[in-house]
């Protein structure tokens, strides 16, 4: 339990209907054949035809059935709407929805131009704005209850210097899915927030799928050679299946928060020693206690109800 959050425990959602974004290839992939093992109707969205094809073939090596692939660019609205239609007419309702479609690019985050930061928070940012706006509405709509899953990455947490922009997207997700959490709580539907460490994918490789819309770079062109010198490092990573059966394990405990490796302990240790540090040892006056005071209360009753404006004052 964290923060007062009630938790639940053995959730079952065979039967159900998940929406996985990117899940044709990568992590994606994983999440959606944990999903489908566990007896979930699950559609996949995908941008990229051959890797649609690998999903298939995936999904029949390990038994499981067909899959429903909807073609899929995340920032796209229209064909958000379009992908959750066919979602409903095959299966009639979406109760999960698996944020998880993401990009990167390397570089130092001070020679990137607005077309870099566009794309990537376009993406991992917006990508998940359009999914939330989208299908939520719908879960609630038929109120079956059901379940948001949005992926960040230990860089919500861990930023580093070449990959300043993907953190960014990564720390805006955290943010936001915990707010989520708030407003969803009284309700039934759970949230949670995966954030996965190295996993082994391709994932370094997305800058050589670039739109041409994005192509105004201060990063330097995507050159593969240079980019699969990540190859090794990325090999070393979790396996897809691993991580997304991580993930299925965090939704059915109903955890907020899935982090599928455990080797952050000490990174996690020197950040909160940090910010404990880094705190004014004045008091405070009482005006500005009595402020803070309200802002926890209202966000304990906002476990219980919607809470307005008036509940912070």
């Amino acid at each position: 339990m964290h923060r007062g959050f009630p938790v639940s425990a053995n959730l079952d959602f065979s039967g159900k209907t998940a929406l996985v974004t990117g899940g044709a290839s990568g992590l994606g992939l994983g999440i959606s054949k944990a999903l489908a093992g566990a007896g979930m109707h699950v559609a996949i969205g995908y941008r990229d035809e051959p890797a649609r094809q690998a999903a298939q073939t995936a999904f029949r090596a390990a038994g499981l059935p067909d899959p429903l692939f909807v073609a899929l660019d995340v920032m796209d609205r229209t064909a958000w709407a379009a992908a959750a239609d066919a979602v409903e007419a095959r299966f009639g309702a979406i109760h999960v929805l698996i944020n998880n479609a993401g990009v990167s690019i390397f570089g130092p985050t001070d020679e990137a131009t607005f077309a870099d930061y566009d794309w990537i928070l376009g993406v991992n940012l917006g990508g998940v704005i359009n999914g939330l706006v989208t299908v939520l509405p719908r879960i609630k709509r038929h109120g079956e209850g059901g379940h948001v899953v949005n992926v960040a990455s230990m860089a919500a947490f861990l930023p580093g210097p070449q990959a300043g922009i993907y953190t960014a997207s990564k720390f805006a997700v955290r943010g936001l899915t915990e707010s989520l959490r708030y407003n969803l709580a009284p309700t039934n539907i759970g949230v949670s927030l995966m954030s996965p460490g190295l996993v082994a994918t391709n994932a370094y490789r997305t800058a050589l799928k670039r739109p041409a819309e994005f192509a105004d770079t201060g990063l330097g062109p995507a050159d593969a050679a240079t980019l699969d010198q990540l190859g090794p490092v990325f090999e070393a990573g979790m396996s897809i299946d691993e991580a997304g059966a991580r993930l299925l394990a965090g939704m059915r405990r109903g955890d907020f928060f899935i982090f599928t490796h455990g080797e952050f302990a000490e990174d996690f240790r020197e950040i909160a020693d940090e910010l404990i540090a880094a705190l004014p040892k004045d008091p405070a006056p009482p005006e500005r206690l009595a402020v803070e005071a309200a802002r926890r209360r209202a966000n304990k009753l906002s476990l219980e109800r919607k809470i307005g404006l008036g509940d912070l004052v």
